[in-house]
């Protein structure tokens, strides 16, 4: 029997650990790139979806804003009296709603200035008009704010002239989705 070089037994293919612990380094750092590139997209896409449900609620709200009358002084079926007109009485300066009223029982746009809904504003979940707590919207926010605006500029004036309370009320609507990204909706509601 012949033997060989003892050398070539002992020769196997494979990797060093140097070579295997070098590859797992360029692994890791391969993967931490691939994650911080991914990562913001995913997030951009429940963005996405965060945006679309905050302005479903925002359209909603500003519906049911939309259909009370325009001023506690005004015909609530809308058409015959219209406040701040001669041989009518003058429109109510008082911006919210008055004494003892919910959101349930609120008649006039005025009404739901200051109502607010959320873990940003220190209040409870968002609501529907018959108090119970909406699930859909967990984890958003909602504040909406009326004041009179005459001129339609966008901006809530200090004037309470007659003019200024009698033409036109701006309705904002400010939802903040759970990615605290907020969004702002407005409307007009107007004298008629």
């Amino acid at each position: 029997m012949q033997f060989s070089d003892s050398r070539n037994l002992l020769h196997h293919k494979g990797f060093t650990l140097i070579e295997t612990i070098v590859g797992m380094v360029v692994l890791a750092i391969s993967f931490s790139v691939l994650t911080t590139l991914i990562f913001p997209v995913a997030q951009q896409s429940a963005e996405q979806l965060h945006q679309v449900k905050a302005a479903e609620l925002a359209q909603s709200m500003l519906n049911e804003i939309q259909n009370k009358a325009f001023d506690e002084k005004s015909d609530m079926a809308g058409g015959r009296l219209r406040c701040g007109e001669t041989s009518a009485p003058s429109c109510s300066t008082v911006m919210g709603g008055e004494t003892g009223e919910t959101r349930a029982t609120f008649n006039d746009v005025d009404d739901y200035n200051g109502l607010e809904y959320g873990d940003v504003y220190g209040k409870g979940e968002i609501e529907n008009s018959q108090g119970q707590p909406i699930a859909l919207y967990l984890g958003y926010s909602m504040s909406i704010s009326v004041c009179n605006d005459a001129n339609y500029d966008g901006s809530c004036p200090t004037d309470i002239s007659t003019a200024a309370i009698s033409t036109a009320k701006l309705i904002t609507v400010i939802i903040t989705t759970p990615t605290d990204f907020s969004m702002s909706f407005s409307t007009y509601r107007a004298n008629f």
